[in-house]
């Protein structure tokens, strides 16, 4: 299996969901820097190209665009097929998209929570179901990005609560079926991070938050670990959190 290049780098093939901006671009961005090759995925077909011609002029012959919603399972196997087709392989799966909605229970639509969950669970699972193949051929990773939100509830999160807890209670049982056939399974679990996330702006008071590459740098980090050790679940918190 891939993981060492010169001794400073990685090399290797990731499929990163949701990687059109915030997380999954600074995940995408950072494994590219260190040398491996990387599908970006991303439902805004115009964001995704955008972000795809920028590093692919950085890291020419080493990225490519997939376009899919992770609702979507057979656009999922599609995808996966495809960057075995032009990457040659597939080492890293980063199980990264998500959404959120937030409002009391009695005030949530049943929209908005099927696509919540649908997004945030689903979504993920449909995901493994469509890298494991080519993950147990090259004993690969697999690292979904959860939430603190996944083992904290708050007033309004019912059902970006429920998406993150069923998504940390499903890698954790995930990474006991697989890690026999040489699959590691491991979940992030970060706390505020200064993101766009639900279109919000950035600014310069979100700088005590964890920044997006800080997440990146903890995917590369698993990445790197030998394969025989796994950190399965690893929680991240700002060293400052703003008191409210």
């Amino acid at each position: 299996m891939a993981r060492s290049g010169d001794g400073n780098g990685v090399n290797g093939v990731a499929l990163v969901t949701g990687a059109s901006r915030g997380i999954g671009l600074a995940v995408a961005e950072t494994l590219l820097r260190e040398g491996m090759s990387v599908a970006l995925n991303g439902r805004d077909a115009a964001r995704l190209a955008a972000a795809v011609d920028r590093l692919d002029r950085e890291h020419p012959g080493k990225v490519i665009g997939v376009p899919f919603d992770v609702r979507d399972l057979k656009a999922q196997q599609e995808a996966v097929a495809r960057v075995e087709r032009e990457l040659g392989r597939l080492d890293l799966l980063v199980a990264n998209a998500g959404i959120g909605v937030f409002a009391p229970v009695d005030e949530l639509e049943p929209e908005q929570w099927s696509r919540v969950i649908d997004t945030n669970l689903t979504g993920v699972f449909y995901s493994f179901k469509a890298a494991v193949p080519a993950l147990v051929r090259t004993r690969g990773l697999i690292v979904t990005i959860a939430s603190l939100a996944g083992i904290n509830f708050f007033a309004g999160g019912a059902a970006y609560n429920a998406s993150k807890f069923g998504l940390v209670g499903f890698t954790q049982a995930a990474m006991l079926d697989l890690r026999d056939r040489g699959v590691r399974v491991s979940t992030i679990l970060p706390g505020s991070v200064a993101t766009g996330f639900n279109d919000r702006e950035v600014t310069p008071a979100d700088a005590w938050k964890i920044q997006p590459e800080d997440i990146a740098e903890t995917v590369l980090y698993l990445y790197r670990m030998p394969h025989r050790t796994l950190p399965s679940k690893v929680e991240i918190r700002p060293t400052q959190p703003r008191r409210s």
